[in-house]
C-alpha cells in the first residue's frame, strides 16, 4: 500500500484542527442558552437562539456547502454525457435558501418552534408527526452517507487506503464532535471547514489549470476533445426531465431540519432571513472552483499524468474527480492544502446531519410521543446515543453508494415528495387536518415508489408518459445493466399530487362530519370533531393519555438582536419582532 506522506500529514493537521475547534466551541458555550429557565437539550439542538451574524452565515451556507455539493458538482461537470448544463445543484439550492427565506425562515422562527416536525405534531398530532419523522431522518441519513462516502472517496485517493476504513475513521471523527458541543461545536467548525474548502479549492486550481496535460478549458468547453465539451447540453427530450430535478433541488432543499435548525438558532425572525440570503450567495460562490475543477477534468489527457493512460470515467471514478484532479495536477505541496483541506471540510454537512436526525427524534419521537415526562438530562442522552446510531446507519449507507448525485437526488426526493406539500399545508392553508394529512402522504409516496429508483434498482410499477428503456455498460467488468428512465416530471407531480390530496380530503372529511352525513363516532382520529383531542396539540399544549404538558418552547421569544447584525442595518428596528403574534394567533 501506498502512503502520500504529504496528505497523511495534511489529514491529521486538519483533522486535529477541526477537533480543537469543536472541543472549544463546546467548552465556551458550554452555559449558554441554560440559563433563566433554559435547558441543556434544547441548546444543543438549537444553540440557545443566539447565533451571530459571522457565525451563522458560514453554517448556514455549510448546511449544503459539503461533500457531496463540491464534489457532486464537479463530478458532473466532468462526466461526459451530462456536463455543466445538468449541474443544477449551485443554482437550485440557492434558489431554495431564497424561497425559504421569503417565505418560510419568518413563520417558523417567529412561532418559537424548536425543530422542523414540531408544527407537524401541533397541527396533525404525535402518530403523524412519527411518519413524517420516517421521511425525514431517511433523508438526513441519506445526505449524510453521501458526504460521508465523498470523504471517503477524497481520503483513499490522498493516503491511498480501504474506502471502507476512510469512511468509518471519518464518521467518528465527525460524531466526536458533534456528541461533545451539540450545534455550537457543529457551527464553529463550519466556519473552519468552509474556510478550508474556499482557500484549498482555489490554492488548487491555477496550478491544475497550468499543468501540462491539461487543454485550454475554454477550448473544450465548446470541442470534442479528449471527451464532449464539458458545458453540456440539454436534448429536446429532455427538458421535463432537467425541469423535475431542478424543482426537486430548489423546493425540495427547504423542508431540511438542518436548514430549519439554523432557522430556529437565530435571534430574530429577520435575522433567519439574512442569514438565509447569506447563504444563497455563499452557495453559488462557492461551486466556482468545483466547477472548473470538473471542467479540468474534462480537458486533461490523462496519459500525461501520474494517474495512468485510462481516464476516470473509464474507470468508474468520476465521483472522485476532485480530489483526483487535485493528486496528480498539482504539486505536491499545494495538494497538502488542498487534499488536506477538502479532506477536513467536507464533513461540514454530515455533522449537521447527524445532529438533525438526533434532535428530532429526541424531540418529536421520544419526548413527545412516548416519555412526554422525561427530563432534560434523560432527553440529552437519548440525543447522544442517537447521535451514534444515526452516525452508523449513515456510515453503512455510504459503503453501498454509487454515484454522489444519486444519493443526493434520492434523498431530497422523500423529503420533496412527501414533506415539502404536508409544510406548505400546516403553514399557510388554514383548515388542514389529520386525515388529508394520512392522504397526502400516501399519494405522495405511492406516485413516487411507482415511479421507480435506478439507484436502489426498484423496478417501476407506474409507467408515466415518455418513459424509455435505457442500458448502462460498466466499463471495468463490462456488464450492461437495464433500467427505466422515466422522463416525465413525475416527481414534482407526485408533490402536488400529495399537496392536493391534503388539502381536500381535508376538506372533505371536515364537511362530511360536520354536515352529519358521517357519525361522529367514525372521527377515529379526532381530528374534526373533537376540539379538544387527546391526541391533536392544540395551540401550546401538547396531550398525552393523563397530563397537560405545557412547553414554553412554543410561547413567544425573548429576541436577541447582536451587536454585529445591528451595525450592519441603519434602522435597527427593522430587526425588532416585538411585533410578532404569538403561536396561538396562527391557529384556529
Amino acid at each position: 500500500m501506498t502512503i502520500h506522506a504529504e496528505g497523511l500529514v495534511a489529514i491529521v493537521v486538519f483533522y486535529l484542527l477541526i477537533l480543537v475547534v469543536g472541543i472549544w466551541a463546546a467548552w465556551k458555550n458550554k452555559n449558554s442558552g441554560v440559563g433563566d429557565g433554559g435547558e441543556r437539550s434544547e441548546s444543543i439542538m438549537v444553540g440557545g437562539r443566539d447565533i451571530g451574524l459571522f457565525v451563522g452565515g458560514f453554517t448556514m451556507t455549510a448546511t449544503w456547502v459539503g461533500g457531496g455539493y463540491i464534489n457532486g458538482t464537479a463530478e458532473y461537470v466532468y462526466l461526459p454525457d451530462y456536463g455543466l448544463a445538468w449541474a443544477q445543484a449551485p443554482f437550485g439550492y440557492a434558489l431554495s435558501l431564497v424561497v425559504g427565506g421569503l417565505f418560510f425562515a419568518k413563520p417558523m422562527r417567529s412561532r418559537g418552534y424548536v425543530t422542523m416536525l414540531d408544527p407537524f405534531q401541533q397541527l396533525y398530532g404525535k402518530r403523524m408527526g412519527g411518519l413524517l419523522f420516517i421521511p425525514a431522518l431517511m433523508g438526513e441519513i441519506f445526505w449524510s452517507a453521501a458526504i460521508l462516502s465523498a470523504l471517503g472517496a477524497t481520503l483513499s485517493v490522498i493516503v491511498d487506503i480501504n474506502i471502507n476504513m476512510s469512511v468509518v475513521i471519518s464518521a467518528l471523527i465527525a460524531i466526536f464532535y458533534t456528541l461533545v458541543g451539540g450545534l455550537y461545536s457543529v457551527a464553529y467548525t463550519d466556519v473552519v471547514q468552509l474556510f478550508c474548502i474556499f482557500v484549498g479549492l482555489w490554492i488548487s486550481v491555477p496550478f491544475a489549470l497550468s499543468h501540462p496535460a491539461v487543454t485550454d478549458i475554454s477550448v473544450t468547453a465548446k470541442e470534442v476533445i479528449y471527451q464532449s465539451p464539458w458545458l453540456g447540453k440539454i436534448e429536446p427530450e429532455d427538458n421535463w426531465l432537467w425541469a423535475d430535478n431542478f424543482c426537486l433541488l430548489m423546493l425540495g432543499g427547504i423542508p431540511w431540519q438542518v436548514y430549519f435548525q439554523r432557522v430556529l438558532s437565530s435571534s430574530s425572525a429577520t435575522y433567519a432571513q439574512v442569514l438565509s440570503f447569506l447563504a444563497a450567495f455563499g452557495c453559488l460562490v462557492m461551486a466556482v472552483p468545483s466547477v472548473l475543477i470538473g471542467a479540468i477534468g474534462a480537458s486533461t489527457d490523462w496519459n500525461q499524468t501520474t494517474y495512468g493512460p485510462i481516464p476516470p470515467k473509464d474507470k468508474e471514478e468520476s465521483d472522485m474527480i476532485l480530489p483526483i484532479v487535485l493528486q496528480h495536477l498539482c504539486p505536491p505541496y499545494v495538494s497538502f492544502f488542498g487534499l488536506g483541506a477538502v479532506s477536513a471540510a467536507v464533513m461540514s454537512s454530515a455533522d449537521s446531519s447527524i445532529l438533525s436526525a438526533s434532535s428530532m427524534f429526541a424531540r418529536n419521537i421520544y419526548q413527545l410521543a412516548f416519555r412526554q415526562s422525561a427530563s432534560d438530562r434523560e432527553i440529552v442522552w437519548v440525543m447522544r446515543i442517537t447521535i451514534f446510531i444515526f452516525g452508523a446507519l449513515a456510515t453503512a449507507m455510504a459503503l453501498l453508494t454509487g454515484s454522489v448525485y444519486g444519493l443526493w437526488y434520492l434523498s431530497s426526493d422523500l423529503v420533496y415528495v412527501i414533506i415539502f406539500p404536508q409544510l406548505l399545508s400546516v403553514l399557510f392553508v388554514k383548515g388542514t387536518n389529520t386525515y388529508g394529512s394520512v392522504a397526502g402522504y400516501v399519494f405522495g409516496l405511492l406516485l413516487r415508489i411507482g415511479g421507480g429508483e435506478p439507484y436502489l434498482k426498484l423496478p417501476p410499477f407506474i409507467f408515466y408518459p415518455g418513459w424509455v428503456a435505457q442500458e448502462k455498460r460498466h466499463h471495468l467488468t463490462g456488464e450492461v445493466e437495464y433500467f427505466v428512465q422515466q422522463r416525465f416530471p413525475f416527481k414534482s407531480v407526485s408533490m402536488v399530487a400529495s399537496f392536493l390530496a391534503n388539502v381536500g380530503f381535508s376538506y372533505l372529511t371536515k364537511y362530511l362530519f360536520e354536515s352529519g352525513m358521517l357519525s361522529h363516532k367514525y372521527d377515529f382520529l379526532d381530528a374534526v370533531v373533537s376540539k379538544h383531542s387527546k391526541e391533536i396539540m392544540d395551540k401550546a399544549t401538547l396531550v398525552s393519555n393523563h397530563d397537560n404538558i405545557i412547553l414554553s418552547e412554543m410561547a413567544p421569544v425573548r429576541q436577541v438582536i447582536g451587536a454585529s447584525l445591528a451595525g450592519t442595518f441603519t434602522n435597527a428596528e427593522a430587526l425588532s419582532d416585538e411585533g410578532e403574534v404569538s403561536p396561538e394567533a396562527f391557529q384556529n
